[in-house]
């Protein structure tokens, strides 16, 4: 029997081309899968302002839930990034970060620097504090009374004197949340899951 003769080595160049197509395609499948993620599901935010202290400070990232806002109704509590009303102009278009105070069909009202849903005062524990003592809840507009409309949600920072929220341009449509912030991930000694808190 007759030994068959030694296949020929593979060329180096085409060794190097098959290697070199594994790399692009590898590639692309990571910045499809990142930019589906980005559109649909999840993407990152810096927090820039301090209207969120203490929950958020200035500078910090946080990661925003696209996905289940579709299908789940924002709850009082959820701080959520949203493109400002059109006629608001303070930020320049930019997206704000605020805590969802008012759901459609409730009526807010500030009163002696409480907040009253329904008639009935909110506790809210997140308020900024100074000396301890947290910071009173002021109109800002002349407006202290509003009633949420069904697809709208009233927003307000945490630290009422730094923030410009609904108490100046109203409630917001929720077809402008771009979603909720769920985890706060940077700087590494800040990260926490982002929770919402129990109201009585």
């Amino acid at each position: 029997m007759i030994d068959a003769p030694p296949l020929p080595a593979p060329e180096p160049r085409r060794r190097a081309r098959g290697w070199l197509l594994e790399i692009v395609e590898t590639i692309i499948l990571t910045i499809a899968i990142f930019l589906g993620i980005q559109t649909f599901v999840a993407r990152p935010f810096q927090v820039q302002m301090v209207s969120m202290q203490t929950t958020l400070q200035a500078g910090q990232y946080v990661l925003i839930d696209e996905l289940t806002p579709r299908w789940s109704a924002f709850q009082r509590g959820d701080i959520v990034v949203f493109d400002p009303p059109p006629a608001f102009s303070g930020r320049g278009g930019t997206p704000l970060i605020k805590r969802v105070i008012g759901l459609p069909g409730e009526r807010i009202e500030l009163v002696d620097g409480v907040v009253r849903v329904d008639g009935k005062a909110l506790e809210e524990p997140y308020l900024f504090a100074e000396d301890g003592t947290p910071q009173p809840t002021e109109p800002i507009s002349g407006t202290s009374s509003w009633v949420v409309a069904p697809g709208e949600v009233f927003v307000m920072g945490d630290h009422r004197e730094e923030s410009q929220d609904s108490r100046l341009f109203g409630p917001i449509r929720t077809s402008s949340v771009l979603g909720r912030a769920v985890l706060r991930y940077w700087p590494i000694d800040a990260f926490e899951v982002i929770q919402r808190p129990s109201y009585r």
